[in-house]
């Protein structure tokens, strides 16, 4: 009889990094289907309608940033609120149409005190950079990103498909997943797409 127990006992101990292994793994597609299934639904009683969210707009070269201003002239800013600029770190005409944007808007007397932060992130690639590079390139634009996503916690992420925001919305999603924070991502195709998706 102890011969069969001690046989059971280490069976057991040789399987139990695989059974714990098998169990996380289930349990975090569990917590990703879930996070999906609910990133469809409406916010309910999480968010307060009158209660400003903290937002984070990505804006990048290429037409991207005028079209997310024309989105933004139509946003009601007290809403949305704190924004959080992020560009490029070698987009500059980016951050300076935003800041010419949010001038404006401090200018017209009925958005008086909103707050707006314009910041830079490490580009994954760039523009012609091979992929064997682009490897080194992504690490450090996303532990940039990770960085900047710990600091500002956004609520809402606009994005309109610059590749600058790739990072920023893996980590939001991770965050969802791991539940450090809900931030809602909202990404609006590109008016330049006539033929098909992106």
């Amino acid at each position: 009889m102890e011969k069969n127990s001690s046989f059971c006992f280490s069976n057991l101990s040789s399987n139990l990094p695989i059974t714990c292994l098998i169990t996380f793994i289930t349990i975090f597609l569990h917590r990703v289907l879930n996070v999906i299934y609910r990133t469809g639904k409406p916010l309910g009683k999480r968010v307060s309608p009158q209660r400003p969210l903290s937002t984070l707009i990505v804006l990048g070269s290429g037409g991207h940033t005028a079209e997310m201003i024309n989105l933004l002239l139509v946003l009601r800013k007290e809403r949305f609120t704190p924004r959080f600029y992020i560009a490029a770190a070698t987009d500059n005409m980016s951050l300076q149409k935003a800041r010419v944007l949010e001038n404006s808007l401090a200018d017209s007397s009925e958005t008086k005190g909103l707050s707006a932060e314009f910041m830079q992130i490490y580009r994954s690639r760039e523009v012609g950079q091979s992929y064997v590079t682009s490897v080194w390139t992504t690490l450090v634009a996303m532990a940039h990103a990770l960085w900047l996503m710990i600091k500002i916690r956004p609520q809402v992420v606009l994005c309109n498909g610059p590749g600058t925001c790739i990072p920023l919305c893996v980590i939001a999603f991770f965050f969802k997943v791991v539940g450090i924070r809900w931030s809602s991502i909202f990404y609006v195709e590109s008016i330049a797409r006539v033929k098909r998706l992106s």
